[in-house]
């Protein structure tokens, strides 16, 4: 388990804490949502689905991130009900995201944060924090990702039927922004010039395309 130096309130599980039988005294309280998560990402992510519309795991970095102890889980109780309450929660983790390492290379794609809020009554709230953050998160090269039973009206970018997003607790996650992220940019002009900014010259060859045209309508629009 890591424990801010400053912030000891709200201290990271690691992967490696939930092979213990019991998980640290400081997140026991919160035992069971850590657990059903982590169960969830550990059969959910690092799994085919049938509905998913191609081959591979729902969420292809999942399964590495835990193999490499970068998979990092905390709680929040409560039950917020404005975007704000959850977007202030969220600098803290923000900003230690940035001071884990890895903070750069290959291996540093595979860190995430997940932060868990076991007791959120209205689910919509994580959907609007999530839309008022995603600018700026993207704007310092962050994903910033939203969870929970609703599940979220988000379609599969493969099947549009497929709402991938369905997690048993809500949630917020944090990881880098990665070259394939552009499917998740394109629709808004400010986080698509984020991305065009920070991956213009190493587009994965299948989005090529795409990019180009995403990118001459933001510069026909900004003209």
């Amino acid at each position: 388990m890591l424990v801010h130096p400053t912030r000891r309130a709200h201290p990271l599980v690691e992967p490696s804490d939930f092979l213990a039988e019991k998980l640290p005294d400081e997140v026991a309280a919160h035992e069971g949502a850590l657990r059903t998560v982590f169960a969830w990402a550990g059969d959910y992510l690092c799994s085919p689905h049938p509905d998913l519309g191609r081959r591979g795991d729902v969420c292809p970095f999942t399964d590495t991130s835990m193999q490499k102890g970068l998979f990092f889980l905390s709680v929040h109780p409560g039950r917020p009900t404005e975007p704000a309450e959850l977007a202030d929660l969220l600098l803290h983790y923000r900003d230690w995201f940035a001071e884990l390492e890895p903070r750069s290379g290959p291996g540093a794609q595979f860190k995430t944060i997940l932060v868990l809020f076991p007791e959120l009554a209205d689910w919509s709230v994580v959907d609007r924090t999530q839309q008022l953050l995603k600018p700026e998160y993207t704007a310092n090269g962050l994903m910033v990702g939203e969870f929970h039973p609703g599940p979220p009206d988000k379609a599969g970018l493969w099947n549009p039927v497929f709402r991938p997003l369905n997690s048993p607790v809500p949630m917020l996650a944090i990881r880098h922004m990665v070259p394939t992220d552009f499917p998740f940019l394109r629709d808004d002009d400010v986080t698509l010039a984020a991305y065009l900014e920070r991956f213009g010259d190493r587009v994965p060859t299948h989005l090529r395309g795409d990019v180009r045209a995403a990118a001459d309508r933001l510069a026909t629009s900004g003209s």
